[in-house]
């Protein structure tokens, strides 16, 4: 049976077995993704803005000078900012991000992928908003799961990103009793499945387009560059995934370019910065180009709106000509082979 057979969407319950030895041990699965507001408007954005940016991982500024901002500024008028440009990518036959859709469908097809392994429990959780990663560890506790695989679809590391994602599990283990063994999955921006997939996905895309870019851009969230500078090794897995996925394809380092987006406040981020590079680009007489977003397992927010409409509009108000936005892996047979390729080897030895 092929894996897009096996992947099929299915209920997740469909990996949960009905019967099990006592001995047997289970073991549960869950991906985390960063997280969604649960709608558009302003309450659920407040309540989703106010959880994400007062991770002290997220924003390492003092409380005393960052949450005066925070409530003040930022939860005034962000809500409403955020909530608007959610809306114009919003899954609105589910009601909910595209994030989550993605998300979900990950877990549904992860655990159709994994029915082989009847003692394994698949399930899906946020870090920030619904549904939360200590609601998703309880209930794979109460299924009976005494050990649990944590997979952060994150590629390249980050403190801000794996490190919360993995803080927030323990956070609920330090509130149960009997917590399970836990093992979490580590980055995967140099595996060759991973890279090999962003080749083909790249590659399939350009295939369909009527143009051919001039230049393709690889996309990464920024972070602070004070964070990198302290030792965060999130810029040198990004720059690794640029030249392995460049010389996968066989291209020059003017054909492909690593860039940063999502930058917020007024400090430093790394650089350089996706919107500047494609107005620079425009400018210099670059007329067609293609972004791809390798740091992102799903598309969302930063890459169906700000990549896919922002950027595009200022490389186009620029001078550019023809853009195009590559789409994440999100739950392409490619992607779900990373997934599935890399739970199985953490579950070595547990099933």
């Amino acid at each position: 049976m092929t894996l897009t057979e096996r992947t099929r969407a299915q209920p997740l319950e469909a990996s949960i077995p009905t019967t099990t030895s006592a001995k047997a041990a289970k073991v549960g699965v869950m991906l985390v993704n960063l997280g969604t507001p649960d709608g558009t408007d302003f309450k659920p954005m407040w309540r989703y803005l106010r959880e994400f940016l007062s991770d002290p991982r997220v924003i390492e500024l003092n409380k005393l000078i960052w949450y005066p901002i925070l409530y003040g500024p930022v939860l005034t008028f962000r809500p409403s900012k955020s909530g608007a440009n959610y809306a114009k990518i919003w899954n609105r036959e589910r009601n909910e991000s595209p994030l989550l859709t993605f998300t979900r469908s990950q877990g549904e097809k992860l655990a159709a992928a994994l029915r082989d392994l009847p003692n394994v429990t698949v399930d899906w959780a946020m870090r920030y908003g619904n549904p939360s990663t200590g609601s998703v560890v309880r209930k794979l506790v109460e299924r009976g799961c005494d050990r649990i695989v944590t997979f952060p679809l994150y590629p390249q590391y980050s403190a801000t990103t794996t490190a919360t994602a993995n803080d927030q599990l323990f956070r609920a283990l330090m509130k149960m009793r009997r917590a399970p063994a836990v093992r979490s999955v580590p980055p995967y921006y140099d595996e060759p499945i991973y890279i090999d997939a962003l080749a083909t996905s790249i590659t399939r895309h350009l295939e369909s387009l009527d143009f051919e870019p001039e230049m393709i851009l690889t996309s990464y969230h920024g972070i602070p560059k004070p964070y990198s500078d302290k030792g965060d090794p999130y810029r040198r897995h990004c720059l690794e995934t640029t030249r392995l996925l460049r010389e996968k394809l066989g291209w020059s380092e003017d054909r492909l370019i690593t860039t940063f987006q999502s930058r917020f406040g007024a400090q430093e981020w790394l650089q350089p910065y996706t919107d500047k590079t494609v107005e620079k680009l425009a400018h210099d007489g670059v007329k067609r180009i293609a972004v791809v977003n390798p740091g992102f397992s799903s598309d969302c927010i930063e890459t169906l709106d700000e990549i896919g409409r922002e950027v595009r509009d200022e490389f186009l108000g620029a001078g550019g000509e023809k853009f195009s936005h590559i789409p994440c892996l999100n739950d392409s047979a490619e992607g779900m082979a990373v997934i599935e390729t890399l739970t199985r080897r953490e579950l070595s030895g547990w099933v």
